[in-house]
């Protein structure tokens, strides 16, 4: 990455703000590689090497910095979400980190082969995916050992390394110190309960009151509780083997640190990337604002203060509870379909202890509302969900349950909107919706949308939608920003 290296010199002297996660830099004088808001003593422009990942810089022998931590660096956000199988198959990787999956299991749903896959990566990044995944585990167990109180061994299995000695050994190479050492650097205790926080960086500005105002308007009784300038939430996942977590979650906001602060009940630790990576989509941290905001600012000509600075897309934590809500939401209102939702998570969800106030239920899995068969309308009638929206989420576990759709790592996210489309019941409005919080799409639409016709009013569903290719390729973002002025 060394082409226009003044330019990313530069970049690096001013402590930019937006190169934050894009690039890392290498210090030959130190051997450590920082991120470019770094506010250690600037080095001079001959010792810098300019890297894209934070593997690169790894390979090429450099250490993270312990003053910036690379490892709360933002990720980088896909533009051209059709053909970007790199930066799809990354994402894949961190998620997956703790989980031992194997790189042909990856290529598999990312539709190529593993050695394709390894040849795009290695051209894209100049690492492997192994060496990227080993950064991926060794970032994830340096923030662990920083800011947990966790046993060593501990992090090494939260990880994703299989053994002690295995991360001991790359630990020691890789940074030059023990695990040990890293953590009697840092100052002061951490007193050892049943909670880890860790932190999660951002490119700001971040628009966190409309984000939590979003999220409290559709919260789901019993799954998320929204207090205290928090988003609280019951998670159950399964790990690579099937074996299932429970526990919850807690997300707040750290402005001053361009950062948001997660905590997790330890019972989920075994699965902890996976939370980690799902908390990072549903609040849109690989977002560039500064690159949305180029593009969308022309909407305040249309109507002052529609185009704003910092506004991000809601994603979501689990794929068939988004879907689900969509679908409750056909043309009733935003309450309306929250008290189904509710009423559907207490008859068919299951019970959690979390010892937090208004976390008691975790939202059914699609294979228990596949069990109801013949009787799902006669089921969810008794809920008040009509019989078409029952049947139409009857598909949506039938499509999920089979890996029919990929909602999170779709190479084409209008291929997967028209798939959606042709199940009875979802229209264009629900597709663009689904595609838009699930598949992390940022250029989807909702032409027809009465929110958006209310904040534009006097045009036509067509004309909106001819109107909305000048904000290509961020149309997400220019729907939430409508959404937002009403």
């Amino acid at each position: 990455m060394q082409e226009n290296t003044k330019g990313l010199y530069a970049a690096f002297k001013a402590k930019d703000v937006r190169f934050d996660g894009r690039l890392f830099v290498g210090i030959s004088s130190t051997g450590i590689y920082c991120r470019p808001v770094c506010r250690a003593r600037q080095p001079k422009a001959e010792n810098c090497t300019f890297f894209r990942t934070a593997a690169a810089a790894e390979q090429a022998g450099y250490r993270p910095c312990l003053l910036c931590r690379p490892e709360l660096a933002p990720g980088s956000a896909i533009t051209d979400a059709t053909a970007n199988l790199v930066c799809r198959a990354a994402r894949m990787l961190e998620r997956n980190c703790g989980s031992g999956q194997k790189l042909r299991e990856i290529a598999e749903r990312l539709g190529c082969t593993d050695r394709h896959l390894r040849r795009a990566f290695t051209a894209e990044y100049h690492v492997s995916p192994v060496q990227y995944l080993q950064t991926c585990r060794l970032l994830l167990a340096k923030s662990l050992l920083t800011d947990t109180n966790l046993s060593v061994l501990e992090v090494a299995m939260a990880a994703g390394f299989g053994s002690l000695r295995r991360f001991n050994d790359l630990f020691k190479i890789r940074y030059q110190l023990t695990p040990t050492a890293l953590r009697k650097r840092q100052l002061g205790g951490r007193a050892h309960n049943e909670e880890i926080t860790l932190m999660l960086g951002y490119r700001p500005p971040y628009i966190w009151d409309k984000m939590l105002k979003f999220l409290s308007g559709r919260a789901i009784r019993g799954i998320e509780v929204i207090k205290n300038d928090e988003y609280l939430r019951t998670v159950q996942l399964k790990n690579a083997e099937g074996k299932q977590f429970c526990g919850w979650v807690r997300v707040g906001n750290r402005p001053a640190e361009n950062a948001l602060s997660v905590t997790v009940s330890e019972s989920l630790l075994p699965v902890l990337s996976e939370v980690l990576a799902r908390i990072k989509n549903l609040f849109d941290l690989y977002c560039e604002p500064n690159a949305v905001y180029e593009t969308l600012k022309v909407m305040n000509d249309l109507r002052p203060g529609a185009g704003v600075l910092g506004t991000r897309v809601p994603g979501c934590f689990n794929t068939f509870e988004t879907s689900v809500r969509a679908v409750l939401g056909q043309q009733v209102t935003v309450k309306a379909a929250s008290t189904l939702a509710a009423r559907f998570v207490a008859a068919y969800g299951s019970q959690i202890q979390t010892g937090i106030e208004g976390l008691t239920h975790s939202f059914p899995a699609p294979e228990k509302i596949l069990a109801l068969g013949e009787n799902i309308t006669e089921r969810l009638g008794k809920l008040g969900i009509i019989s078409a929206r029952a049947n139409t989420i009857y598909q949506l576990a039938v499509i999920l349950a089979g890996a029919k759709l990929d909602f999170e790592f779709c190479g084409d996210p209008e291929e997967e909107i028209q798939k959606l489309q042709a199940v009875r019941g979802i229209g264009s409005w629900t597709a663009q919706y689904i595609a838009m919080r699930t598949m992390s799409w940022p250029d989807a639409f909702l032409a027809t949308d009465v929110g958006i016709k209310k904040a534009l009013p006097g045009y036509t569903a067509k004309e909106l939608q001819l109107l909305s290719e000048e904000w290509c390729p961020w149309r997400s973002y220019a729907t939430v920003n409508l959404w937002n002025i009403l």
